[in-house]
């Protein structure tokens, strides 16, 4: 019997509990990522982005699979898997983190989470991180137990999103603080709420704990949100590439490290703790690294979207880098992007050149983040033109 509005990857990539939700209020367009689909097009992606920056976007990235550590050893165990230090971490709170290989390469950047003294969640980009935590529990000799959860997480992000949480959740939720996250029930919908999320803007990531739910929580949502201009969206390239945010696969991966990076902030090579790559990124942090990631301005035409490949960047007719993630900002005006080069080419004012698919444009390094460079309208949720 034929079927109407069958997206078809085949039953080898799973569907989030938001895809009939996100298909009725006009997803059209899915790509993969954690072997599930995530919504990429609602339309206009320069809408979306004004969306977000001015109202509010609701998506599905219930591609963020947890990874869930309990058990006795959990704290330590976690702490071994990330050079950031956990020690101080309190129950309820969130901490952005890289997981490292031996190499101090960057397997993953998750948020985690830690919903009690011997339970963590790792909210992870796209990568296979619960088999890494499988296979370094095997022979870890800590008493732990690693599962993936029928957990599922929304982002409601933008400006007008606390006023639509309180409309939600009541006044109880305005004194959520940012990276912190607190166990509530909606309406007999069993959540985790984070003031966290992949944007730069306000926001809260709500974690759905029975995926049985996901058309109801998608609806009440929506229908609280619909007064203040909430609209279902995707995460906004635009919006994290002003954010120097990363996106893993493009911006980073297994052969880059921390430092490269600028995220010295997520390593303590110096903590008691052992963790995984600890020896390797010592001697990084002591020797420097031959390259880093820049902000780029681009001259040329608008770009018509994304990057889709690693553009070449070059300084005197030599190669020196690679663009890893580009596009228009319309806010800016500007075409901007992020690129890894080499460190002698990394100072601010840089002149480069970077080979486009339509040619070869100029390229100057330049701040980033390219737009709240100290990340006050996430943290504050104040409104900045």
């Amino acid at each position: 019997m034929a079927q109407s509005n069958d997206f078809g990857f085949g039953t080898q990539i799973r569907k989030s509990p938001y895809f009939d939700a996100t298909v009725r209020w006009g997803a059209q367009g899915f790509s993969v990522y954690n072997h599930m689909y995530i919504p990429r097009d609602f339309g206009d992606p320069e809408q979306n982005f004004w969306t977000l920056v001015n109202d509010a976007i609701l998506c599905d990235v219930a591609v963020e699979r947890q990874v869930e550590i309990t058990g006795p050893d959990a704290a330590r165990f976690t702490q071994m898997l990330t050079p950031r230090d956990l020690s101080n971490m309190a129950v309820g709170q969130c901490k952005y983190v890289l997981i490292t290989n031996a190499e101090g390469g960057i397997l993953n950047d998750p948020i985690c989470l830690r919903l009690g003294e011997n339970h963590f969640w790792l909210s992870l980009a796209d990568s296979d991180i619960l088999l890494w935590a499988q296979g370094v529990a095997v022979h870890s000799g800590m008493d732990v137990t690693i599962t993936e959860p029928d957990v599922s997480p929304l982002q409601l992000q933008g400006p007008k999103s606390g006023e639509i949480m309180r409309a939600l959740f009541g006044d109880e939720i305005m004194d959520l603080r940012y990276y912190w996250l607190r166990e509530v029930d909606l309406d007999g919908i069993p959540l985790i709420v984070s003031r966290t999320g992949w944007s730069s803007e306000l926001g809260y990531e709500i974690y759905l704990r029975d995926g049985d739910w996901g058309d109801a929580l998608w609806e009440r949502i929506m229908t609280a949100g619909l007064p203040f201009g909430l609209k279902p969206g995707h995460t906004s390239t635009i919006r994290r590439i002003e954010g120097g945010m990363l996106s893993y696969h493009a911006d980073a991966d297994i052969h880059t490290n921390p430092y490269e990076l600028g995220l010295d902030r997520l390593v303590n090579v110096d903590m008691e703790a052992d963790f995984i790559g600890k020896f390797a990124l010592r001697r990084i942090r002591d020797n420097g690294v031959a390259r880093k990631q820049v902000g780029l301005r681009l001259g040329g035409a608008p770009l018509s979207g994304p990057n889709t490949w690693f553009w070449p960047v070059s300084h005197a007719g030599e190669t020196v880098g690679k663009v890893t993630s580009a596009v228009y900002s319309p806010r800016l005006k500007q075409n901007i992007a992020l690129a890894m080069v080499s460190a002698e080419h990394a100072g601010l004012g840089t002149a480069l050149e970077v080979h486009t698919l339509a040619g070869p444009v100029e390229a100057t390094v330049v701040e980033r983040p390219f737009f709240d460079p100290r990340k006050q309208i996430a943290a504050t949720g104040a409104a900045m033109g």
